[in-house]
């Protein structure tokens, strides 16, 4: 896959978290915490511009010293985050611990920055903008749920053709209202065109079963894909008469952090360099370029994982064959 020609190709929108993940180092004295850029919609921003997408953020971003490290690791990538005020309210602090190499995570969320946006706090979107991505925990709590949710709906409703991601990232332990979580997910999935969810994911909202019959009955509710990852067995896409698959690649796991927000960039990237990020485009797409779209998407996914951390890699990295 060449690079894209950004120039004349939709933006892409990430709406959602963004905080700072502490990750747990060793050091002389005992176990510390250092301080990185994360959140699962803010990692698919950085990979999504770092593969050459022409990409935009929007969430609460605090004035503290963690909110101007999230802000420069934004311009770092190439991430435009113009739409973020300032906000005078702390930033979210992830505390992660890693067993086998999956994360596990603590959340210090209560009145920051990002978890009080409110639907009046949504900017108007510049007219450049053609894909809206949304998910991870920016979707659970009030009132910025209802934030999300909103955004999205107006998306939807706006006559602009716009097309809409979702990947609710669904993390069970930090969901406390969990009926109320359920119908926010199910409306979005609806006004979704793209719906991302790890195999866990899935089961999680429609309950044990057969892959394809699970995702069949997610696409159902509205969106024209439907997107399964599988760990380290790679993805599964699911359409209207399109059933692809990508198997994963051997390598050499650091830790999964990250892993499904590169997915996410890597498939809108492909999508996205193609003319196929619309609505429209959707229903003319073949099973070939499906299945091509999710390979580069493993692809990405597979060399994130190498790294400790959120480290999406390069659109080099990713179409370097060697």
């Amino acid at each position: 896959m060449s690079a894209p020609a950004t120039s004349s190709l939709p933006v892409l929108l990430c709406a959602g978290e963004a905080l700072i993940d502490m990750v747990p180092r060793q050091t002389p004295e005992g176990r510390a915490f250092l301080p990185l850029p994360g959140g699962a919609v803010f990692n698919t921003a950085i990979a999504a511009a770092r593969l050459g997408v022409s990409t935009r953020f929007w969430y609460g971003l605090s004035n503290d010293m963690f909110g101007e490290q999230l802000r420069a690791a934004l311009d770092a990538a190439g991430a435009d985050a113009s739409l973020c005020a300032p906000v005078d309210r702390p930033s979210t602090l992830a505390f992660v611990t890693l067993d086998e190499g999956q994360a596990r995570y603590l959340f210090l969320d209560e009145n920051t920055a990002g978890r009080m946006l409110t639907p009046a706090d949504i900017p108007d979107l510049p007219a450049e903008v053609g894909v809206l991505f949304f998910g991870g925990i920016s979707l659970v709590n009030e009132p910025v749920g209802s934030a999300m949710e909103a955004l999205a709906a107006r998306t939807a409703a706006d006559g602009q053709g716009r097309l809409i991601m979702l990947d609710p990232n669904i993390r069970p332990g930090f969901i406390r209202d969990e009926a109320t979580y359920r119908a926010r997910i199910f409306r979005l999935i609806g006004l979704s065109h793209v719906v991302k969810l790890s195999d866990e994911d899935l089961f999680w909202l429609t309950g044990p079963g057969e892959i394809a019959t699970q995702a069949e009955r997610v696409r159902a509710m509205g969106p024209r894909l439907v997107l399964i990852t599988l760990g380290a067995k790679g993805a599964r896409a699911f359409g209207e008469g399109l059933d692809a698959t990508a198997p994963g690649q051997a390598v050499t796991v650091a830790d999964t952090v990250g892993a499904g927000d590169t997915f996410n960039a890597a498939f809108l990237c492909a999508l996205i360099e193609r003319g196929l990020a619309s609505p429209a485009a959707l229903e003319a797409l073949s099973a070939e370029v499906l299945g091509a779209a999710l390979s580069f998407a493993v692809r990405a996914a597979a060399i994130s994982v190498t790294r400790v951390g959120a480290n999406p890699p390069s659109r080099a990295e990713v179409t370097d064959t060697r």
